[in-house]
């Protein structure tokens, strides 16, 4: 295996000269081994906090203190945030918060994360410490909880959906009975959940590369219509890029704004999910297509393509620039039409004739035509 980029990263080297005793975390030591690129760097350290921000600062590294009452604080080196947590144990949990003490013990620690492949950390020297077998468990495909799956979900009821977050990333084949029988007791937990964590899981799950197998299996157990029964049918992810709106739009079967409000997606998500239902389908000639360019966006031209499954049409449409029209109501106005509502209707007209040509006029003609109908205009209001 080639050897984590953190061992040999400068900015993680200068947390590691300040505290000696720290190991990376996490997600980073799960990617590594898995041949990921690395997102974040995490650290952990059985230092307190107070002892983790002195030395910090004693090595010239600044401080941010972004989860004092749990242990975290996040060290600023070439720009880039760090995290850094002191060593915790569970004193409390009520399914969706947990009160903690900090320990030395590395592998309390450890038994307090949700899953095997999240719960391995490495030293500086490379040394891989495994308390749960997840390395074994991220090699065969096992998503695997720390202990019985039940007791874990009912510490913090999210793990449900992370689970499936995970299982969409690196699960392969059919979770064991225990595990399935947990999620599936975790559903009432769910709707104790804030909406804003559920989306930040659903999204990420609707971002995996290849997410079928995992919405399916939430969509047997039961999950899936639990937190977004009107984007129920999970069948049409099948070849879908990886992109979480554009999927949900192709799951829907109820209506977006109802989706989007229980979701409380942001006003851009949510514009998109119902400007993507609203798009027209894409048929006919290039000139029927060029008249849907000029009056629709490309991008959800190309993903309606996607919701219908028209690979042909994309292929069109990537070849095609976008038709504009060439007038401005300065154009009207040069041929001696006074501003105001004329104007207006005076572009209309000529815009309606350009797109009924397929917009291929350029500005020449449009401008002929447009004089035309000035022209028109005139003699009428003489008579």
């Amino acid at each position: 295996m080639t050897p984590p980029a953190f061992l040999t990263d400068p900015a993680v080297a200068r947390i590691w000269d300040a505290l000696e005793s720290a190991r990376v975390v996490g997600g980073a030591v799960r990617d590594a081994l898995a041949g990921r690129d690395l997102a974040d760097v995490d650290l952990a350290t059985p230092d307190e906090p107070e002892t983790v921000i002195a030395a910090l600062g004693n090595a010239g590294i600044k401080v941010v203190s972004t989860g004092l009452a749990h242990g975290t604080v996040t060290a600023v080196v070439q720009g880039r945030g760090y995290e850094v947590t002191t060593l915790r144990r569970d004193v409390a949990t009520d399914g969706r918060h947990a009160v903690v003490a900090f320990t030395a013990d590395w592998r309390q620690d450890a038994a307090r994360r949700d899953f095997s492949i999240n719960a391995m950390s490495m030293a500086r020297d490379g040394e891989l410490f495994d308390y749960f077998d997840g390395a074994a468990d991220l090699a065969a495909g096992r998503i695997r909880f720390v202990g019985d799956p039940a007791a874990r979900i009912a510490e913090d009821f999210l793990r449900v959906l992370r689970f499936f977050r995970f299982y969409a990333g690196f699960g392969v084949g059919a979770p064991d009975r225990a595990t399935l029988d947990g999620l599936r007791g975790g559903i009432p937990g769910l709707g104790g959940l804030s909406v804003e964590r559920v989306w930040s899981e659903l999204r990420r799950i609707l971002d995996a590369p290849g997410p079928l197998a995992a919405v399916l299996l939430m969509d047997g157990l039961g999950i899936w219509a639990a937190v977004a029964p009107e984007a129920s049918a999970v069948s049409r992810l099948a070849g879908l890029p990886a992109d979480a709106i554009l999927r949900l739009a192709a799951m829907l079967t109820g209506d977006p704004s109802t989706l989007a409000t229980r979701l409380k997606l942001s006003n851009e998500d949510r514009d998109r999910l119902i400007r993507l239902l609203a798009t027209p389908r894409i048929s006919g000639s290039d000139a029927a297509l060029r008249r849907l360019l000029a009056d629709h966006r490309p991008d959800d031209l190309v993903d309606r393509t996607w919701l219908d499954g028209d690979a042909d049409a994309r292929r069109r449409l990537s070849a095609m620039a976008r038709p504009v029209f060439a007038l401005e109501g300065r154009d009207v106005v040069a041929l001696g039409v006074a501003s105001g509502p004329a104007v207006g209707a005076l572009l209309r007209e000529v815009r309606q004739w350009w797109l009924g040509g397929g917009c291929s006029a350029d500005r020449a003609a449009c401008g002929a035509e447009l004089a035309r109908r000035v022209n028109l205009a005139n003699m009428v209001s003489k008579r």
